[in-house]
């Protein structure tokens, strides 16, 4: 039996047929999961790997304080 690592909910999957990285999605929350390893079968949400693209969110307060920069060396 398979569950969600977010809901708890019971996936429906044949675990003969996963392999280890397949994505699945889980119908109870709609998380995307991946599969973490075969035996035992766990998963993974999907948005745990991606943590480390954090590191690049666009981020409007520094583009901001840039402008105002800019801004007062145009007017010196």
């Amino acid at each position: 039996m398979v569950t969600c690592p977010k809901c708890e909910a019971v996936i429906d999957v044949e675990e003969e047929e996963l392999d280890e990285g397949d994505v699945l999605s889980c119908d109870e929350c709609g998380a995307s999961l991946t599969v973490a390893s075969l035996n035992p079968v766990e998963l993974e949400l999907e948005d745990e790997e991606d943590d480390d693209d954090e590191d690049f969110d666009y981020d409007e307060d520094e583009d901001e304080e840039e402008e105002e920069e800019e801004e007062e060396e145009e007017w010196h």
